[in-house]
């Protein structure tokens, strides 16, 4: 009898320090597990920021596209149905100064703006021959230059008036059915056949209010926009990248040109996607927080893992052995630093959220460690081990298309250092 319980009591001994590793890794997995819920933690405050936007958005004005005029000329055809023949431009250029503004909605930063926006179109003489028509059949009297704006009723808060050739013209929302083009305005012009013959000119100037977003549809065969602001990063989208731009601290500058050759010149009785067709800059406040935090929690599992494995190696190499209790305390810190880093990244810059919520939990766990341990140096080596790890995943974090390759050799080189530290461990 006695020799059987000797035997269990062998076998006990020799896998204890398996047993207590597979209990480690355990607890690293139940460790991970409160890490999705700071995730959904961070989606909430995500959409909260997307509300605020929203919210200022509705009472100032919203995304802003601009669709320099194109020309409307009604006609009759042989059953004396109307219809509508529309011209483009053939050059338009249009010049753009945006002055932008921080409002706040709580701890939400949202960027809007005022634009004081020039354009100059020409118009070769109109071919409105093509579409085999009498003169007499064409509607002179209604030709009328159609505009539009993706906000009108907030963005414009003042007459909108041209000049064509020299006259002046006004514009106003157009009568119901005059036109394909929903929600534009119209501004009558005096044209008939031998007018239509020869260059056409128009020029005009206003005001515009939006937010985040300028854009101008690209309706001339030659488009050039030059757009300037105070702002000092500028996304540039669109159809077609700047050709030249100057960013700087104080500002941009930025120029377009660009040809249209994806919509015809000439066209009747439907709508195309001009809005579609167009190019600008995105006006926003870089807020990245939100997203680096989400990816930098996807890296909580690693972090605890190999944070574990350092206090495994320690405890075994030099014989001071910790209790399970004191890994799940150091565990809840490592969770706790995504919770921080959330806080504290919504009023200040990720990197600087980053560096706090690290200092604060590598502290914390190295005084930990060294108080448990008795031991400055493992304390230090602790600390060492921590700060190469974060440094390690906001690297990652950094390098978005080189994520997947740093990861891997990441962890890589971490299963080479476990296995060389671990070589001369008696696991029995």
């Amino acid at each position: 009898m006695q020799a059987e319980v000797s035997f269990v009591k062998s076998l006990f001994d020799k896998g204890k320090l398996f047993l207590k590793s597979v209990i480690i890794f355990v607890m690293a997995i139940v460790l991970w597990i409160p890490t999705n819920l700071i995730t959904d933690l961070v989606k909430e405050r995500e959409s909260r920021q997307k509300e605020a936007i929203a919210d200022i958005n509705s009472k100032w004005a919203g995304k802003q596209t601009v669709m320099p005029p194109i020309l409307a000329i009604p006609y009759l055809d042989t059953s004396k149905k109307r219809n509508v023949a529309y011209f483009m431009a053939d050059k338009v250029d249009v010049r753009a100064r945006v002055i932008p503004e921080i409002r706040y909605r709580g701890i939400y930063q949202v960027v809007v703006y005022r634009s004081e926006i020039s354009i100059k179109e020409n118009f070769n003489p109109i071919q409105w021959r093509q579409f085999k028509i009498m003169p007499e059949f064409i509607l002179w009297n209604e030709a009328a230059l159609l505009f539009k704006v993706s906000d009108n009723q907030r963005g414009i808060n003042e007459d909108i008036t041209g000049y064509w050739n020299e006259k002046d013209i006004s514009f106003s929302p157009q009568a119901s059915g005059f036109s394909h083009l929903p929600d534009a305005f119209a501004a009558p012009v005096q044209m008939n056949a031998d007018e239509a013959s020869v260059n056409q000119y128009f020029q005009m100037k206003f005001s515009l209010n939006g937010s985040e977003q300028l854009m101008f549809a690209t309706t001339a065969k030659e488009n050039r926009l030059q757009l300037e602001s105070d702002w000092h990063s500028p996304s540039f989208t669109g159809v077609k990248l700047p050709d030249t731009r100057t960013v700087k601290d104080s500002g941009f500058v930025a120029n377009w040109k660009y040809m249209n050759r994806t919509l015809p010149q000439v066209w009747e009785n439907t709508v195309y996607p001009l809005e579609q067709n167009s190019y600008g800059a995105d006006l926003v406040i870089t807020v990245d927080s939100y997203d680096k935090t989400l990816r930098s929690v996807k890296y909580s599992l690693l972090c605890i893992i190999l944070t574990f494995a350092a206090f495994f190696l320690v405890e075994t190499s030099y014989k001071r052995p910790l209790h399970l209790v004191q890994y799940g305390l150091a565990g809840l810190a490592l969770v706790l630093f995504y919770s921080l880093l959330l806080s504290i990244s919504e009023y200040t810059q990720f990197g600087a959220a980053y560096l706090i919520a690290g200092a604060a939990t590598v502290g914390l766990i190295g005084w930990f460690v060294g108080s448990v341990l008795k031991s400055s140096k493992l304390a230090i080596f602790i600390s060492m081990v921590l700060t190469v790890v974060y440094a390690y995943i906001f690297s990652i974090i950094q390098l978005e298309d080189y994520a997947l390759l740093m990861g891997s050799v990441g962890l890589f080189l971490a299963l080479a250092i476990i296995m060389y530290f671990s070589r001369k461990l008696k696991w029995s």
